[in-house]
């Protein structure tokens, strides 16, 4: 029954909408180009990927938030494509960790502000419950 397993990686979701700050008019959407670039490196199986349509954050884009099962959810922002590889070592690191917390020191050097926001494990543990 591993469909009763905790998760062992990380689940990234990834707004496919933010535009980081370019007008509506503009194509490509970086925030779809992240999450295409992210899709391609998912495929190896150390992470997933998911999509959302808009999370509220436009003026901080692009953003994504990485969860795990009793694990802080941190809401990243400042992103982009060009920061896939940081971002894959991000992932690493937070994999990794007891608790999700990745200090500044452990994050690679262009994702050192990209913290947003932290919430605790308990909300979405919380919500499976109900």
């Amino acid at each position: 029954m591993a469909e009763n397993l905790p998760q062992t990686r990380p689940v990234l979701h990834v707004c496919v909408t933010c535009r980081r700050g370019l007008p509506l008019t503009d194509d490509p959407v970086q925030g779809r180009q992240l999450y295409d670039a992210l899709t391609s490196h998912a495929k190896n199986g150390d992470f997933s990927v998911e999509p959302v349509e808009c999370m509220a954050t436009c003026s901080r884009g692009c953003v994504a938030a990485v969860s795990m099962p009793e694990k802080w959810t941190l809401l990243l922002g400042q992103l982009g494509p060009e920061k896939v590889e940081d971002l894959l070592t991000f992932l690493n690191v937070y994999r990794t960790s007891k608790t999700g917390t990745v200090m500044p020191s452990k994050r690679p050097a262009s994702l050192s502000d990209m913290i947003l926001a932290r919430l605790p494990a308990s909300l979405s543990a919380s919500q499976e419950l109900s």
